[in-house]
């Protein structure tokens, strides 16, 4: 068994020593621990305190016998990254694995970069005020990866700083990561604690920023998408129909297999969600919270045309024969070999059909926004609690808060009815 010895170093600190003998190249092989120990009534009883040390210094021996104690002095931060990978990152208890595609994203392309040559004690919370500081600058936006020329406005976006948003997510993936350090004693605190979180635009600038392209469509936008869509595939139609009139999720169309269309009472079923592809595999679980299973009501005339282009599917199917990869699957959205698009291919082609038909372009999300708020413009306001809780089980969200604060938006109709109702108070009238 290894022999452990305890040194007194100041007034209430104590290093340990675990000797294993001496190393292939003949050194020794010491591992060391320093503890300090702040209770004053044990650092005042003798007994006690030797037993507490000799304590310390028994689980230490187990834990380097063990292999499982990290010495700080040498570990750098590009080899702690491993050890949160594999005891902590790769279980799905901790991180979903969309969460985990997202951080290892942040820590390829920010983290490890900046912080290779680093020991994980050394990163102070100094240095990380002014790893954050520098990411504000100019010009730190990673080069696009693109082959196509970029256009001025893409090569002025390029030059700008990082957004708010951006570096809020840095900021919560290195503070995981220290936060996994502090826990097994690695390193003593956390030193993101001192680095403040950026914040998000003020309320001033997303109220300008949302006047000037708000993400969602009124009803005369929405019926030009839908003229628009008209001249597109039918496939494509429905598809993105889906989400301005159901408040469908881009990964629950992705998702959404003829099984889940129910054609007898017209609704969609959302059991399913694929939010991500990896390695060129759909990811898929289920829904993002438990209200978003449900069932969505849809017009007959959707409902119609996707009769049609179901019997289009299945002769597609029949047609490609062998070529067909998507076994006894059954997506209604597929890449046209019977497997799911690319996560984000929805979201591309929804860019270049606004760019193709000259319309206003919002995000794929704000289609989803949009379904909120053209089933409450021509609603009174007598019947507003009402619609938004059918908005709520609609859209899928679990807090009615949600509903009435971030996707549905007073358009210029409700806004002119509610003060058309004070035109009573018109002193020329009164006086009449």
């Amino acid at each position: 068994m290894a022999k452990g010895s305890i040194e007194k170093r100041g007034k209430n600190t104590w290093r340990l020593t675990v000797d294993l003998g001496i190393n292939g190249d003949g050194s020794r092989n010491r591992p060391r621990k320093s503890i300090m120990i702040e209770d004053e009534v044990l650092l005042r009883t003798k007994k006690r305190l030797n037993d507490h040390l000799n304590n310390e210094l028994a689980k230490f021996k187990i834990e380097v016998e063990a292999g499982a104690y990290i010495a700080p002095e040498k570990t750098k931060f590009i080899d702690f990254i491993e050890e949160w990978r594999e005891k902590y990152a790769s279980n799905p208890n901790n991180l979903s694995l969309t969460t985990l595609t997202v951080y290892e994203n942040v820590i390829e392309s920010r983290l490890i970069p900046a912080f290779k040559n680093d020991r994980i004690d050394q990163l102070t919370t100094l240095k990380l005020v002014s790893f954050f500081h520098d990411l504000e600058k100019p010009g730190t936006r990673k080069p696009s990866s693109s082959k196509k020329p970029l256009s001025e406005k893409q090569k002025a976006k390029q030059l700008e700083p990082l957004d708010a948003s951006t570096l809020a997510h840095i900021h919560r993936v290195l503070k995981n990561i220290f936060s996994r350090a502090v826990e097994w004693k690695i390193i003593k605190e956390n030193p993101m604690d001192g680095v403040k979180k950026p914040t998000a635009k003020n309320a001033k600038e997303k109220l300008i920023e949302q006047r000037e392209n708000p993400q969602y469509f009124d009803e005369m936008e929405a019926q030009e998408v839908v003229d628009a869509l008209y001249k597109e595939t039918r496939k494509w139609r429905l598809l993105i129909l889906g989400s301005m009139l159901g408040g469908f999720r881009r990964g629950e169309l992705n998702g959404l297999e003829w099984p889940e269309v129910l054609f007898d009472n017209n609704t969609i079923r959302i059991e399913n969600n694929i939010p991500l592809t990896l390695k060129g595999k759909a990811v898929e679980k289920g829904p993002k919270s438990l209200a978003s299973f449900r069932d969505v009501d849809m017009p007959d005339w959707y409902m119609n045309e996707l009769k049609i282009y179901k019997q289009e599917w299945l002769k597609e199917k029949e047609f490609l024969e062998d070529k067909w990869l998507g076994a006894d699957r059954q997506y209604v959205f597929h890449n046209g070999t019977g497997t799911p698009y690319y996560y984000q291919h929805p979201s591309k082609w929804w860019k270049r059909f606004c760019d193709r038909h000259s319309l206003r372009y919002i995000k794929f999300h704000g289609l989803r926004h949009s379904a909120g708020t053209l089933l409450l413009e021509d609603e009174d306001e007598a019947n507003y609690d009402s619609i938004l809780i059918a908005i709520q089980r609609r859209l899928g969200h679990a807090r009615l808060s949600t509903t009435s604060d971030t996707y549905v938006h007073v358009t210029k109709k409700v806004k002119t009815r509610v003060a058309g109702k004070l035109n009573k108070f018109d002193p020329s009238g009164l006086r009449k």
